[in-house]
């Protein structure tokens, strides 16, 4: 039970640490491209709209550094 623990510990750690390297990474819909790829009437690939999620940036805010950024604002709001 410790050592699940301890397991479970260090993976929140670890992600943790990943967010605050890297706080984007790529948008599940678009794969970080920024717009949906479709065919053409030759079957090339070719850039169609923006992405929707992303709003054409690529990128997403990954959940925890939302979750960290919003427990910011809670904390500074709270101790003004």
């Amino acid at each position: 039970m410790a050592l699940a623990s301890l397991l479970v510990l260090l993976a929140l750690a670890g992600y943790a640490l990943l967010c605050m390297a890297s706080p984007f990474a790529d948008c599940r819909k678009c794969r970080g491209l920024g717009y949906k790829v479709v065919l053409d009437r030759k079957d090339r690939p070719k850039r169609d709209k923006p992405c929707r999620r992303c709003k054409g940036r690529g990128k997403r805010l990954r959940i925890g550094r939302r979750l960290h950024n919003h427990s910011r604002a809670v904390h500074h709001a709270g101790t003004r």
